[in-house]
């Protein structure tokens, strides 16, 4: 069996599977029509991602059809780094943000400790489609943040728990892969090197 492993640039608002179907009923007034799924993008049969994306959240989403790798990275166990760029309401300050380092509570579960440090500038990203909504005299800010673990809605459950909403979620890297040259809707195949460095980050 020839294994394959892809990069993928997920724009917003793209399932992170292969069928439209949502789990969960739709909400109130939400558009019932049909997502955006990854085979809108990638023609490649029987891979797939290695965790997920929400359909609210963008960047980097690594597939492959080698399910011992996925197995392996998905395990809590073998934790390796996220990099999240995430731009939230108003602008936190140091308690906030040591609030994210050393983990916060979400739902009885706190969160374990993460780097967090404060972007001097907006990170540079294409713009959102649609762009996310502003308000008039909020400003916002962006973080760097890098988690050893994926819960579901982590990042925005943090970042809401120390008082500053996320607007948007952006990962740009999972472990030394990253989203350089890679546009919104863009994949690639892993280089050898970067496959073997996958290989040794999980174990296999």
């Amino acid at each position: 069996m020839v294994y394959r492993y892809i990069l993928f640039n997920k724009p917003y608002n793209v399932l992170s599977q292969f069928t439209d179907t949502e789990a969960g009923e739709p909400k109130t007034g939400e558009e019932t029509h049909p997502h955006s799924t990854l085979k809108d993008y990638i023609p490649i049969p029987d891979i797939y991602p290695v965790g997920r994306l929400d359909r609210d959240s963008e960047g980097l989403l690594l597939l492959t059809n080698n399910g011992r790798l996925q197995h392996r990275l998905s395990n809590p166990q073998f934790g390796h780094h996220r990099t999240y760029w995430v731009q939230v309401e108003r602008i936190p300050d140091d308690d906030a943000l040591q609030q994210l380092r050393k983990g916060v509570l979400i739902k009885n579960y706190r969160t374990r400790p993460a780097k967090v440090e404060l972007l001097l500038g907006e990170p540079n990203l294409p713009p959102r489609e649609p762009p996310i909504r502003y308000r008039k005299n909020v400003p916002t800010a962006w973080l760097e943040m890098m988690l050893t673990e994926g819960k579901n809605r982590q990042v925005r459950r943090m970042t809401a728990a120390v008082g500053f909403p996320t607007l948007r979620l952006v990962r740009f890297a999972i472990a030394h892969l990253d989203l350089t040259g890679l546009q919104p809707g863009e994949w690639r195949e892993l280089t050898s090197t970067e496959q073997q460095m996958l290989m040794q980050l999980s174990k296999i």
